[in-house]
């Protein structure tokens, strides 16, 4: 086994159902090429958020250390997806004269600097801050602002924050695994990075990555992030509701979702039926499938519905042309896209990773979707180091931010 070449890059999902590690090769043209691909069953995360080191740890290493075999090289570097409720998404912006009546690289930091100046509780910490659109002497909608001439520089972001617990968690478990993280990527973020087109993002699209713990909601408009959501539903809560509707354990409840579950009852026919393992000992029952949709309906209605109010709260409820996109495990779901379209009334498709080549048929499905994405989120800002500060570099903040109070 080699030691890691500088073109290659890991994505390390940390779900709360599973850890993936993704291996990629950025080739000269830019294209990435995936050439390693390791999961591990999640133990220690809980929604998102760690809580046991020791158990994530384990989890971490052994995803690793199975990517590491199919690519063939040591693995001591990784982006890091996370998520969680303590994600907050806020919209800022902020206003400079322009020094030298020409805009240049500081006269861009110093604008996003303006724009992130904002009241941020002590327990949270800067993840992303993410240039949305810049306006030079009240000319708008610019979205590369180098070069141009005026007297006044305003630009709106979308800054997106963590608590410090939570990040130092995951900083240390991924140490302890004896890997370097070089920067913490907003899930839902790295997720759209892999499934959207550039047309979406233009037309405007909502990406609601349905992962175990949580479900993570990002809306693009215009090509940027405008709004952020996590909520607190996820796939283990339709597992769970189908282990006490259906009297079984949760292990079962989980193989009868994944191989029976359908979101809307009235794709299923009457006479199907199903296997449920009972507990304590007693014979197995056959059910009719109905009854196990009637249970799952519910729940995929109470999402959608969230999914609705929040979008309806942020202001931006009639801004997405695209329609919305699910990804995340739980998208594999039978008649999942047909419930979002019944209870949302918008085109919906399921969002698979793209703009990606190598073992492109393995990692063809919603489960591996952050995972690829924080690939090309590292590729992306490798290459683009000058625009790094924009939406990067939470690394060398939360070290400073330590080092400042403790």
């Amino acid at each position: 086994m080699v030691k890691k070449p500088d073109n290659i890059l890991v994505g390390l999902d940390l779900g709360t159902t599973k850890v993936c590690a993704i291996v990629g090769a950025v080739k000269d043209s830019g294209k990435v090429d995936i050439i390693g691909i390791g999961i591990s069953p999640s133990h220690g995360l809980k929604k998102g958020v760690v809580v046991n080191i020791d158990s994530t740890v384990e989890s971490v290493r052994k995803a690793v250390r199975e990517a590491e075999l199919m690519a063939g090289v040591e693995i001591d570097s990784v982006y890091v997806g996370i998520s969680g409720s303590h994600i907050k998404g806020i919209n800022s912006r902020g206003v400079v004269a322009i020094k030298n009546k020409e805009v240049n690289p500081s006269d861009v930091a110093r604008v996003i600097d303006a724009a992130r100046a904002v009241n941020i509780p002590m327990d949270q910490q800067v993840l992303h801050v993410l240039p949305q659109e810049f306006i030079i002497d009240d000319q708008d909608g610019i979205k590369e602002p180098l070069g141009m001439y005026g007297v006044r520089l305003e630009a709106k972001v979308h800054i997106i924050t963590g608590a410090v617990t939570s990040i130092q968690n995951i900083v240390k478990s991924c140490s302890r695994a004896g890997l370097r993280v070089n920067d913490l990527v907003l899930q839902p973020l790295a997720s759209s990075q892999a499934v959207l087109t550039g047309e979406e993002r233009d037309l405007g699209v909502v990406v609601v990555d349905i992962g175990g713990g949580t479900s993570d909601v990002a809306l693009f408009l215009e090509g940027s992030l405008w709004h952020t959501e996590v909520l607190p539903i996820g796939g283990n809560h339709l597992t769970n509701d189908i282990s006490i509707g259906l009297r079984t354990p949760a292990s079962e409840a989980e193989k009868i979702k994944i191989k029976y579950g359908c979101a809307l009852s009235s794709l299923v026919k009457h006479e199907d039926t199903i296997d449920v393992p009972s507990v304590g000992g007693r014979p197995p029952r056959v059910l009719s499938r109905q009854i196990l949709c009637e249970i799952i309906e519910p729940r995929v209605e109470e999402l959608f519905g969230m999914v609705q109010q929040r979008l309806k709260k942020s202001g931006f409820e009639d801004m997405f042309a695209s329609g919305i996109v699910l990804t995340g495990g739980a998208a594999l779901m039978e008649g999942l896209q047909d419930a979002a379209e019944h209870y949302l009334g918008l085109p919906i498709r399921r969002g698979t990773p793209r703009h990606i080549g190598g073992l492109m048929d393995v990692v063809n499905s919603p489960i591996y979707a952050t995972g690829v994405g924080l690939v090309l989120y590292g590729a992306e800002n490798q290459q683009d180091a000058p625009r790094k500060f924009m939406s990067g570099g939470v690394m060398n903040r939360f070290w400073k931010w330590l080092g400042e109070y403790i």
